[in-house]
């Protein structure tokens, strides 16, 4: 066991280690980010059971959507969380590769590739999760102008 291959598996370990911080800040954004939609269902199921049948389907729709990007925002997370397995795999089979000089580097390509493809795949269902927040929104405002236009 050399010192000098212990520097270069410990550089190489570098960057994944990096990988798991940007993804656990992303993790963040997406676990706060969930916690609007969930305030808002809670704020809305108390007026649905008060509020008239014409306002009650705007309300209906409304927790159609938030429900919707609850189980998207859910989606991503866990991706997020798979892709911080696997490139926490990525690190474990690189120092057991040094500690007892087996050859995996095929599966440390798989795991580092498994970690991106979790990590794209977070990242698309968090942009859906903002275009229907849009879409949510445009529908507040066309029931808001609905209701000034009625009285």
């Amino acid at each position: 066991m050399d010192i000098a291959e212990l520097i270069a598996v410990l550089q190489g370990s570098i960057a994944p280690v990096i990988l798991i911080s940007s993804v656990g800040l992303l993790l963040l954004s997406m676990t706060n980010r969930l916690a609007r939609p969930l305030d808002q269902i809670r704020r809305l199921l108390p007026h649905m059971r008060e509020s008239e049948s014409s306002h009650a389907d705007y309300l209906h729709l409304e927790l159609q959507i938030l429900m919707k990007r609850c189980r998207i925002l859910r989606g991503a997370i866990a991706l997020c969380v798979l892709s911080i397995f696997f490139v926490s795999l990525v690190i474990l089979l690189l120092f057991s590769t040094f500690l007892f000089e087996i050859g995996i580097g095929v599966a440390i390509k798989t795991c580092f590739g498994l970690c991106i493809v979790s990590l794209v795949l977070s990242l698309l269902l968090f942009l859906w999760d903002i275009s229907l927040t849009l879409h949510s929104i445009n529908i507040e405002v066309e029931e808001h102008y609905s209701n000034r236009l009625k009285k």
